[in-house]
């Protein structure tokens, strides 16, 4: 069984809504046959190694039976529930396992839920390693499926985070608070754009670096407790042994020795009592901190009081490392029993340590004349640490509910003299019912991002919601932690209309994210370049700490290899669905496209905007579960509009009045005029209703988004279609003498809307159209571009993208030559010149006044510089574009003059 491909879905996507792994899974015959073979038997194996796998009673049964009809998607089934099983061992949540059948008949697409990207993929990994073993035991012996899968949880337990990040990240999703995970470990960002905050562990954005370093000093940290009249021990910093023993004797035994600023108890030595237990003291306290202190014993159990906000949410009791005798078994063989307590583990990222008899166990055990073989008596507690730390084996009891309120506010005066957003006590007690007045406890230490799990889940009492009272501390309730989304698709339109609605917002004051085909844009100004329309590029608009809404153009290519990056859209729109990019990624049919498209309809929140025009985007209204339903219609006598209206549900509709087109907002039963379309430079006055469809959308996204009347009028009179605004759609030059017109159109939708601009225009002269295709479309979409210029101009010519992808040199422009024959085209009018920058120059110098060249480009940007750089040769033409002629070293300067910069920039200026 060979994974073929692999594709990890960060977001919804066009199989579920949630995160999924997708697995391709070629399930060679031969190991189907020898699977088959099993039958039940095979499922036997699998629960006796994992047992509590959901595939019991009727459900097995019918698998079997599946497995007995087909055998690739039964085992593609089979692959997706032990993958996802895998990851619930690893305390992985997810809900989903399924499979898929693909053209090929030996391969199944796998699908299932994940949490951790990395842990999802091992965990498809072994599910496929563990079938292939059982399908060879004839040939390699009986597998061993319990190794196989304790190298998958030694795998997760390494990338896992631990139980006090993932009790904060399970918080926040049930407070629909945004979480991204930013690096291996546990640093997380909570929140979006302007919103954000950091945490890692018990430490936030929030978080005093000040107080941080105060706490970390324990010296420091217990003359600030004291100057305010807090209970501490009394205490001396030393570095050197003899110092140590003569602060020990001054302070009096009995004694504490710990490292200045160390953590996790290492290096603490408590009921020090003579000289030789200070030196051994110190010598282990040395190497965990930079100085050594010596501080006075307190008698009490240890509490750690957790204080968020200023204010204790959680308090519990710990209890050093410790096994209970039962009168049979050793003391070994008692740690080994209480070591299988599944809440154990190394380390810190279980929700209890594991114990271990080292050299400290050991020191204690011959305290108390015992060693590992000793057998205590039933009900014997056998210490194996002298501190309660957690990480050293500890185990905690909750007394949230039964602290006495001076010990209370004795925690919370504490922390807030620190200065932490969030602290814990160590509070030494012999009765925390009672004032600390009264039992003369003390605070023993103040911790800066303590560990959350000993109140997650204590080993008695309640657990407490700490991981949600720092949420509602980082965001309080009514409070936003998400800037508002408005994501956009279709096959056409989606990049000029994105730029649209960011330069609305941008007008009405946002700091705006923007992802395009182009670039992203932070403001207004490029993050990075290039095609940024997938999940990675949404991800890095929503975790600028700038941003305070995003637009994000979200295209068919990201949607189907990731998903979103986003698990929903405040807004969200589909302009259009037609034909492009079929037969890539597995979308074969329009209706396939249109299927993927709907994604950004099925995750948006309040509004969807959809263009009742197009009979695929009309019937997305049904899937989506939005508040608001909004339609864009050119057609004001469109009856299911006209219906939707009378409901008084929103609309926007192009209406044609007695000064020409006029955009018109229908909302809740008003009749509301926004612009006329030739007030709209964008749409050259009126005439390209390609645009006019595009303001629509974008007004009524930014109406959605709850943005004013003439908030939108301003962005739209503002908004044009030069390159250096929306570079590559519809860019218009008519400084040569005749009009040039550049257009990045690669479908036959975006062709046939240039073709029928230049109709609208009506040009004087002579029609000259370049036509190209990228390479990676199917044979038919090429005619289909030819055929819509066909029968519009009066000269074509045929050229190609600099990529071939494969193809001849000449295969496009060849198939687009026999289109053109096809559609009625003469011979002599049609050219074929392969390179673009060849073509579009023949296209110049043909060009005489009046004029219109309609030129479909790859390279846009080269394009344009091709263009703004020609110099026409006939007579009567205008002056070429001077700072044009400037860049490109032609500039002729007038007899006596010179160029010269000052201050102002560059001036000609006479010679003397």
């Amino acid at each position: 069984m060979n994974i073929v491909s692999t594709s990890v879905y960060v977001g919804p996507n066009v199989y579920a809504t949630t995160p999924l792994i997708r697995l391709t899974v070629d399930v060679t015959p031969s190991y189907a046959t020898a699977l088959q073979a099993l039958g039940p038997s095979l499922l036997d194996r699998l629960k006796a190694a994992m047992p509590g796998l959901p595939l019991q009673g009727a459900a097995a049964d019918a698998w079997s039976a599946a497995l007995a009809a087909a055998p690739a998607p039964a085992l593609g089934e089979l692959v997706a529930v032990l993958a996802l099983h895998l990851q619930h061992l690893a305390a992985q949540d997810g809900g989903r396992a399924m499979a898929r059948a693909t053209r090929a008949p030996d391969e199944v697409d796998v699908l299932y839920s994940y949490e951790s990207e990395d842990i999802g993929l091992e965990a498809g990994e072994v599910a496929c390693d563990m079938l292939v073993a059982i399908a060879r035991a004839d040939e390699k012996g009986e597998p061993d499926l319990q190794d196989d899968i304790a190298r998958f949880l030694r795998y997760a337990d390494r990338r896992s985070l631990g139980p006090s990040a993932m009790e904060l990240v399970r918080s926040a999703n049930a407070r629909d608070i945004p979480v991204y995970r930013l690096n291996d470990g546990s640093l997380i960002q909570v929140g979006q754009g302007k919103y954000q905050q950091r945490i890692e562990a018990a430490l936030t954005s929030k978080t005093s670096h000040i107080a941080v370093e105060i706490a970390s000093d324990k010296n420091l940290s217990n003359r600030l407790l004291a100057d305010l009249g807090l209970p501490v021990p009394r205490q001396r910093v030393v570095y050197e042994p003899d110092a140590a023993l003569s602060a020990a004797e001054r302070i009096g035994f009995p004694v504490v020795v710990k490292p200045l600023d160390g953590n996790h108890g290492r290096g603490v030595s408590v009921n020090v009592t003579d000289a030789a237990g200070v030196a051994a003291a110190f010598a282990a306290a040395e190497r965990e901190g930079s100085a050594v202190v010596i501080e006075s014993m307190i008698a009490g159990d240890d509490h750690r009081l957790l204080v968020v906000g200023g204010q204790l949410v959680a308090a519990a009791l710990r209890v050093p490392g410790h096994v209970v005798g039962d009168g049979a078994r050793t003391i070994a063989a008692l740690v080994e029993a209480e070591n299988r307590d599944p809440r154990r583990g190394v380390g810190h990222e279980n929700l209890l340590t594991r114990l271990e008899l080292d050299e400290q166990a050991l020191r204690l055990l011959a305290e108390r004349d015992m060693t590992p073989d000793s057998i205590p008596d039933a009900g014997q507690k056998i210490y194996l640490r002298k501190t309660a730390n957690l990480s050293t084996g500890g185990t905690a009891i909750d007394v949230t509910d039964v602290i006495h309120p001076d010990n209370k506010l004795m925690a919370e005066r504490a922390i807030r003299a620190i200065g932490l957003d969030i602290g814990a006590v160590d509070f030494l007690t012999s009765d925390i019912t009672k004032s600390y007045r009264e039992t003369g406890g003390a605070i023993c230490e103040i911790n800066a991002g303590p560990g959350l799990r000993m109140h997650i889940a204590p080993s008695e009492g309640r657990p407490r919601d700490v991981g949600g009272r720092i949420m509602d501390m980082l965001f309080p309730p009514g409070t936003q932690s998400r800037v508002p989304i408005a994501a956009l698709t279709g096959t056409n339109g989606k990049t000029t209309c994105a730029r649209m609605l960011a330069h609305i917002l941008k007008m009405a004051g946002h700091v705006v994210g923007q992802t395009s085909t182009d670039a992203v844009y932070i403001d207004g100004n490029v993050t990075i370049k290039g095609d940024m329309t997938g999940p990675v590029s949404a991800k890095m608009v929503l975790r600028d700490p700038t941003v305070d809404i995003a637009v994000l153009e979200t295209a068919r290519g990201g949607i189907v290899r990731s998903g979103l990056g986003y698990s929903f859209c405040d807004v969200g729109a589909v302009l259009n669905v037609t034909s492009d990019h079929l037969g890539l990624g597995g979308v074969h049919t329009l209706e396939g496209l249109a299927a993927v498209k709907q994604v950004i309809a099925q995750v948006t929140r309040d509004t969807v905007v959809l263009n009742a025009d197009n009979e695929y985007t009309l019937k997305m209204a049904a899937q989506s579960p939005a508040k608001h339903i909004m339609y864009v219609t050119r057609n004001p006598d469109h009856m299911l509009v006209r219906e939707h209206i009378r409901l008084g549900k929103r609309a926007i509709v192009l209406e044609q009045g007695i000064n020409g087109e006029q955009i018109v907002i229908y909302d809740n039963g008003l009749h509301i005029p926004l612009m006329w379309t030739h007030l709209i430079p964008a749409t050259l006055e009126g005439k390209a209703l390609h645009n006019v469809e595009n303001a629509m959308f974008a007004a009524a996204m930014a109406y959605a988004l709850g943005k004013t009347l003439d908030q939108i009028r301003t962005g739209l009179r503002t908004f044009d279609n030069t390159f250096f605004q929306s570079p590559g759609r519809m860019n218009v030059y008519d400084e040569h003498g005749f009009r040039v017109i550049l257009d990045y159109g690669h479908n036959e939708a975006a062709v046939a809307a240039m073709t029928e601009l230049v109709e609208r225009l009506k040009p004087r002269g002579r029609r000259i159209v370049c036509v190209t295709c990228p390479a990676d479309r199917r044979d038919e979409d090429v005619a289909a571009i030819a055929a819509r210029v066909a029968g519009h101009f009066d000269v074509y010519i045929c050229h190609r993208d600099d990529t071939p992808r494969g193809r001849a040199m000449d295969e496009m422009p060849r198939i687009m030559q026999a289109a053109l024959r096809d559609a009625g085209v003469a011979e002599d009018a049609i050219r074929i010149i392969e390179e673009e920058e060849q073509s579009l120059q023949a296209a110049l110098d043909m060009a005489r006044p009046d004029d219109l060249v309609l030129f479909f480009c790859e390279n846009i940007t080269r394009s344009w510089k091709q263009i703004i750089h020609f110099r026409p040769a006939f007579d009567g033409a205008p002056a070429p574009d001077a700072a044009a002629r400037i860049m490109d070293g032609a500039f002729d300067l007038p007899a006596g003059f010179r160029v010269v910069t000052d201050s102002r920039g560059v001036l000609i200026a006479p010679d003397a």
